[in-house]
């Protein structure tokens, strides 16, 4: 049994507290009580629904290109130096107050020490959801074309034929270690990127002999500031809004897609990512639950010996509880029974050993200078800054020894990685004290599958960008090139298979499974706990459990086209089941197209509009049929009045959506409701505190608008807006996962996938005679995978919402056209099966309320 504190090892700060005005060291505070963060909050409703709009204000000043394009090269040299285009200068970088390098000064930094040292190259591998770029800087000894193209090869072998390089005695010593340093991924966590800084300067510019040596043996990567935009505005999230510390599996921002490329282009057998505030510095090993499709084995023994000597060169530095409120490091494998966990793949660290990283950490630096702690006195946050500054270099110096020292084991751990899955091996048990503490606690596996097959039965569309996502992310996909059987099924030519025997099988199988219900296992998680690409992209995903693949098939780089437009003449129906269909639905009513919206979800174009339709099918990939001869109603661009977390806001526009932030204080100062035709609540909008006049005019709009609301925040707008008559029931707060749902034929759950996705689930009940149940938890789990338990009083649980309604439906006695989810259709952009439930209940809002009758 690990020793419990209470949490007290994985506490969110106990930075010194200082008096107003000075920056004298109070007596220090032992770490206090664990605050688990969870992104934006259980409900994520405590953001204010303006926020990401906010920070999209600046407009960036740019010099021209000269870099060309993003990305690695695989086939030039090192030097790679470019002349990085610097910034505009800009004041108001959050970063200033600190004492720390703003955004604006790194490019010159970089350019500076290119022209100083042969040791010193930089990329520019992509740029932020405000246009900034992200620079890659590489450090190593120079290398010949030649020399480059050989460690590619290497990299290569490594990968595609492990169990030839684990053969080769002579691999190791003629491989450059490639080691990734991650910084400053949340942007108001901002000391990581000046220790990269000085770390790339400390190394460039040595004439130790064993810099020289460690240049010949490794390549250090260091990806500067992973979120530019956040570090100028002084925010955790992106521009976006995001934060990517949970997209990983997703991807949906381009900072993300930058960082994963380089860990499939660089394929580190080990990696840092410096975050903050945690005092004593935490450094990842975690506690359990652990990622079952790991080789965890190989990941915990490298993780747990690096992490020792990571705080080793912490506590070394001499920082003192009493000195400085600098507490000892803790580690959470070793220090804390659970909470701070590697369950999910949403995190960079816990992303990178499905790329074959062995040695993968987040490490938190101890001294809090971002929220309410920037109000500090200057002094005092730059004293704290300068210690934290140390305390993450001391942790790259520490990691960058680890690999110099463990270099030919290392580079044997990764190609063991990769040999295991591409041999089918089975999932390893991972020997009880392994490492000192490692339990019978620790032991999570899984079974392997021998194949996915990926169909287009249920959406096409959804099945081809679930098979790019694969592809993208380094998964080997092949296309059937005719029709096969497996286990007993007949799958037609076309259909896609996904080889679990094959080096990253790990990351295949991850995105693939159900997942597993883990609530029985720990009583705290530190974020999610069930997500499944299989299930909740809108895709049919088989699992093919053991047996022979006799398959004629091709490898793909990417999936097959999907769109197609009937060549019999008159009108088209678009059934919209995905959100690319949703996209392409309102790229027509973007171009002033008669759409007519119907009850079965289907969306019929004119004639007329043949050619538009046949080019937004090509754009989107989308299938239109033949109409039919049901009836509709006329429909019109939706335009959205939306209280919603920074995650909807992105998905609603990504949908094509006309969305305008709104919020409590937006309508207290007198809003324009002429331009909306459906209000969306989920986030900073309570009704009690809306003046007499806001009050009006929302009553006014609601008798020709529509509402759609989730979760607490809007179950509770409901009801005070008296729109439909429906108790919500809360499950408990922080229960997460994918669960089985059925649902009804009408307007918004017809055509709904048979899992959906919650966080905070709600449920529905004592319903009106006005409310129809779209969709309800079914009586069997409902929990598939995913951690949901009951709280203190046994209240809230699974079991507890088993048969009742998760999205509800109505007409409120203003003729508002109504729909309350107590499920989670946009969560973080990812469960992408789910986005067209919430467009069908836009678009049915609008159409039955008739407020879009007309074309504007």
């Amino acid at each position: 049994m690990r020793l419990y504190a209470a949490f007290l090892s994985i506490a969110v700060s106990a930075a010194l507290l200082v008096l107003p005005g000075s920056a004298a060291a109070e007596p220090a505070e032992p770490p206090q009580p664990a605050v688990r963060d969870f992104g934006n909050g259980p409900e994520r409703n405590e953001v204010a629904a303006g926020a990401a709009e906010g920070q999209r204000a600046e407009t960036l000043r740019r010099a021209p290109e000269t870099t060309g394009s993003y990305g690695l090269s695989r086939d030039r040299g090192y030097l790679r130096q470019v002349q990085l285009p610097p910034p505009a200068e800009n004041p108001a970088d959050a970063s200033i107050k600190l004492g720390l390098v703003p955004y604006h000064a790194i490019a010159p930094k970089l350019n500076d020490l290119q022209r100083r040292s042969d040791r010193v190259s930089v990329e520019i591998i992509g740029r932020s959801h405000q246009g900034r770029d992200l620079y890659l800087v590489t450090l190593t000894a120079p290398e010949s074309r030649g020399e480059a193209g050989e460690q590619s090869v290497i990299r290569d072998r490594i990968e595609n034929d492990p169990a030839g390089a684990a053969r080769d005695r002579r691999l190791a010593a003629r491989y450059k270690a490639p080691v990734f340093v991650n910084a400053n991924i949340h942007g108001n966590e901002w000391e990581g990127t000046d220790a990269a800084l000085r770390t790339i300067e400390e190394l460039a510019t040595s004439t130790d002999p064993q810099v020289a040596d460690l240049m010949k043996r490794t390549r250090l990567y260091f990806n500067v500031t992973a979120n530019p935009d956040g570090r100028v505005n002084g925010t955790r999230a992106n521009g976006a809004g995001f934060d990517m510390n949970r997209d990983f599996i997703t991807a949906s921002q381009p900072e993300v897609r930058a960082m994963r490329q380089v860990m499939i282009d660089t394929q580190p057998v080990a990696m840092i990512d410096l975050h903050g505030y945690v005092n004593g510095t935490l450094i990842e090993p975690t506690t359990p639950p652990h990622g079952a499709n790991y080789e965890y084995d190989l990941f915990i023994k490298n993780t747990y010996a690096n992490g020792l000597g990571m705080e080793a060169a912490v506590n070394g530095l001499g920082y003192t509880p009493a000195k400085d409120g600098v507490h000892p490091v803790q580690i959470p494998f070793r220090d804390s029974d659970e909470g701070w966990d590697d369950w999910p793949p949403i995190f960079t660290p816990q992303y990178a050993p499905f790329h074959g990283t062995v040695a993968s950490h987040t490490v938190e630096i101890p001294l809090r200078v971002n929220n309410a702690d920037y109000n500090l006195p200057v002094e005092e946050l730059r004293r704290r800054s300068a210690i934290n500054t140390d305390v993450a270099a001391a942790t790259i110096r520490a990691t960058y020894g680890f690999v110099h020292s463990k270099h030919d084991q290392l580079i044997a751990d990764q190609i063991e990685v990769f040999r295991r899955g591409a041999a089918g091996e089975p999932s390893k048990v991972v020997p009880l004290g392994i490492v000192p503490g490692f339990g019978p606690e620790d032991v999570y596996t899984t079974t392997f599958p021998r194949a996915y097959v990926i169909t287009g039965q249920r959406s096409a569309t959804a099945a081809a960008r679930l098979v790019d996502h694969l592809i993208a992310n380094d998964v080997r996909v092949e296309r059937a090139k005719r029709s096969f059987r497996l286990n007993g099924k007949t799958y037609p030519a076309g259909s896609y298979v996904v080889d679990m025997r094959q080096p990253k099988r790990g990351l295949a199988n991850v995105m693939l499974e159900p997942g597993e219900d883990i609530s029985h296992r720990v009583d705290a998680m530190y974020d999610i706990s069930g997500w499944s690409h299989a299930l909740l992209w809108g895709a049919t995903v088989d699992s093919v459990a053991s047996g022979p693949l006799h398959v004629s098939s091709e490898p793909v780089k990417a999936a097959a086209p999907t769109g197609s437009v009937p060549r019999t003449p008159g009108s088209l129906a678009l059934k919209v089941t995905d959100a690319k269909e949703v996209q392409a639905l309102n790229d027509l009513l973007a171009q002033g197209v008669a759409v007519t919206w119907t009850n079965d979800g289907s969306a019929i174009v004119p004639a007329a509009a043949r050619q538009a339709a046949a080019t937004v099918s090509d754009r989107y990939g989308v299938a239109f049929t033949r109409a039919g001869s049901a009836p509709g109603t006329p429909l019109s661009q939706v335009r959205i009045a939306a209280a919603a977390s920074a995650d909807e806001l992105f998905t609603l526009r990504e949908m094509g959506f006309a969305v305008t932030p709104v919020s409590t204080a937006v309508l207290n100062a007198g809003f324009d409701w002429s331009g909306t035709d459906v209000l969306y609540v989920s986030s900073g909008l309570s009704h009690a505190a809306l003046n007499p006049a806001a009050r009006t005019a929302l009553d006014a709009y609601l008798a020709t608008g529509g509402v759609i609301t989730r979760g607490g925040t809007g179950a509770t707008f409901n009801a005070a807006a008296g729109l439909l008559t429906a108790t919500a029931v809360a499950g408990r707060g922080d229960a997460n996962g994918v669960v089985r749902v059925t649902s009804s034929s009408g307007p918004v759950g017809g055509g709904s996938p048979e899992h959906s996705f919650v966080y905070s689930p709600r449920w529905f009940t004592a319903l009106g005679a006005e409310v129809t149940v779209e969709q309800s938890y079914a009586t069997d789990g409902p929990l598939v995978s995913g951690h949901w338990r009951a709280d203190d009083k046994g209240m809230g649980g699974p079991e507890a919402a088993r048969g009742q309604a998760a999205v509800v439906s109505g007409r409120d006695e203003r003729g508002a056209a109504v729909v309350l989810f107590g499920t989670e259709p946009m969560f973080r952009n990812h469960p992408k099966g789910l986005f067209p439930q919430v467009a069908r209940a836009l678009y049915w809002s609008a159409a039955v309320t008739g407020a879009t009758v007309t074309t504007p």
